[in-house]
């Protein structure tokens, strides 16, 4: 399990207890963190879940699959520290994760 703290384009912080196996968005889809809609269902396809990872944490998000990169050419504000959050599985490797969501998607 993993504490993951997803903060708000407003600055408004949430942090959810993620199981394990988990990905990001279906915990912030499930517990209606503000941001994450996740309308393709976590596959990869649509990009309303972007987020951006702090950087204590990218290299325990792994890295983005070809997929993920394609699919976040889509998305506005993207940066290096983008991700979507449909592809991050919880661990306890990601306990404190940080995570904040683009103004665009509020």
């Amino acid at each position: 399990m993993a504490k993951i703290t997803y903060i708000a384009a407003d600055g408004g912080a949430c942090t959810l207890d993620v199981d394990d196996g988990v990905s990001l968005m279906e915990a912030a889809v499930a517990n209606g963190v503000p941001g994450i809609d996740g309308d393709c269902g976590g596959n990869c396809a649509c990009a309303t879940c972007h987020v951006h990872i702090d950087a204590r944490w990218l290299a325990a998000a792994g890295a983005k699959s070809e997929m993920e990169a394609a699919m976040l050419d889509f998305a506005e504000g993207v940066t290096a520290d983008s991700r979507l959050a449909c592809q991050i599985m919880a661990s306890a490797t990601l306990d404190g994760m940080v995570v904040r969501t683009p103004l665009s998607q509020h």
